[in-house]
C-alpha cells in the first residue's frame, strides 16, 4: 500500500515539474493548482512547498508559485563609452 502511495505521489510530482518546465513563466496560485492536478488542499500544500524547499518552484509576493529560473551570468567587459559624434 505504501509503494502504491508513494508511486502516485511520484507520479503527481513528475506531472508537476513537466507542467512548469513545458510552460516557461506559469505563474499559478494554490487555489489553481489545487484545480489544474485535481489535489486536495493538503496534498497540493506538501507538493508545492516541496518543490520551494527543492528550490524548484519560488512563491511570489501575492503568493503564487513559478519556477526558478537558474540563469548563468554574463561576462561583460565594462569600457568607457565613447563620446557620440553630433
Amino acid at each position: 500500500m505504501a509503494r502504491q502511495l508513494n508511486r502516485e505521489t511520484d507520479e503527481v510530482l513528475r506531472r508537476v515539474q513537466g507542467e512548469f518546465l513545458e510552460m516557461p513563466g506559469l505563474r499559478l496560485t494554490e487555489a489553481q493548482a489545487r484545480r489544474l492536478w485535481n489535489l486536495d488542499e493538503a496534498s497540493c500544500g506538501a507538493l508545492l512547498g516541496a518543490l520551494v524547499d527543492a528550490n524548484f518552484l519560488f512563491r511570489t509576493r501575492d503568493g503564487a508559485f513559478m519556477r526558478v529560473e537558474h540563469a548563468l551570468p554574463v561576462k561583460t567587459s565594462l569600457k568607457p563609452r565613447s563620446p557620440v559624434a553630433a
